[in-house]
């Protein structure tokens, strides 16, 4: 745990210490559930807070085992190439659009199936009312969050081989986030009752791809210009790639003003561009070994580099 990032660390430790609160609440008649858990907007029991309290709170052993394995697989890879701001930005933003994704499909339900002419409703022979129903359309689990930081690795080191529980075979990065996505497109659309929010993680993998390509849009690259660029030359196919544009996001973005008529100011400028080019060349070098090695092929020297070079921004 000491030498985990920050944010991951923490992250893991909020959501064990929500699912023991939870449990200890129970015992005094209390459902945590139903207080922090992400309610439909139509509902009474809905609150604002919701869209961020409702992704700390699992429904089960097994729910919270396998989210909070997956920020421990992947998140602490993300983290120490966006930097723990970045980072935590990131993941938030993710579980906001999953959350927003999940409101939209519930009310897309809600107007379809015409519920709010009903007064009633029969569930298994059992009569309820509109606004107890209602208010039970809640939505708790980081799994939308999570979907985001599996895109991001998989944006980041789409080629990194992972093993796979039941294959046999190492499976490249990107061909599992796409192949979680596809996964979970079918499920949403084959509209199963099996109790899982699956537009809610297609929501967070959504949210994830438009900030990364805001980012990415918005970086300088070589130019200098915007925030966070992404350049990269793949010197296998001579055009940009992936993985050099993510590592922009904890570039610092420079000024593509240079002032001539003060000599001092100049030289500065020429000296700072060369120190950048050397941080990037640098960076790159430990990249390609990450996309080789893995991020456990590196030395404990060029995992600190990567780490403190993700806190400059």
């Amino acid at each position: 745990m000491n030498n985990m990032p920050t944010i991951t660390k923490n992250l893991l430790i909020i959501n064990i210490l929500m699912f023991a609160g939870r449990y200890v609440a129970s015992l005094y008649g209390i459902d945590l559930d139903n207080l922090l858990g992400l309610h439909f907007f139509l509902a009474s029991d809905f609150r604002w807070y919701q869209f961020f309290t409702y992704m700390f709170m699992h429904g089960g052993l097994e729910h919270i085992f396998f989210n909070m394995f997956a920020v421990w697989m992947f998140g602490r890879v993300v983290e120490n190439t966006m930097g723990p701001r970045r980072f935590l930005f990131y993941y938030l933003t993710c579980g906001l659009g999953a959350g927003l994704m999940q409101e939209g499909v519930q009310y897309v339900s809600f107007l379809t199936q015409g519920l709010g002419s009903y007064e009633q409703v029969s569930l298994s022979g059992v009569t309820v009312e509109m606004a107890e129903y209602l208010n039970r359309w809640t939505t708790v689990g980081a799994s939308g969050a999570v979907y985001g930081i599996l895109l991001a690795f998989g944006m980041t080191y789409p080629e990194e081989r992972i093993f796979i529980f039941p294959f046999p075979f190492p499976i490249k990065a990107k061909y599992f986030v796409c192949g979680y996505a596809v996964i979970e497109l079918l499920s949403a659309l084959s509209r199963s009752n099996d109790g899982v929010a699956h537009f809610a993680h297609l929501g967070g993998m959504l949210f994830g791809l438009l900030l990364i390509l805001y980012w990415r849009n918005h970086g300088g690259g070589r130019s200098g210009s915007g925030y966070g660029g992404y350049s990269y030359y793949d010197r296998d196919s001579g055009s940009n790639g992936w993985r050099q544009w993510f590592s922009g996001i904890f570039r610092r973005q420079k000024s593509s003003h240079t002032t001539q008529r003060n000599g001092g100011k100049y030289t500065q400028d020429m000296n700072y561009r060369q120190q950048q080019k050397e941080h990037e060349e640098e960076i790159n070098h430990i990249l390609d070994k990450v996309k080789r090695n893995g991020y456990n092929g590196l030395t404990e020297e060029e995992k600190k580099r990567l780490f403190d070079f993700s806190q400059k921004k």
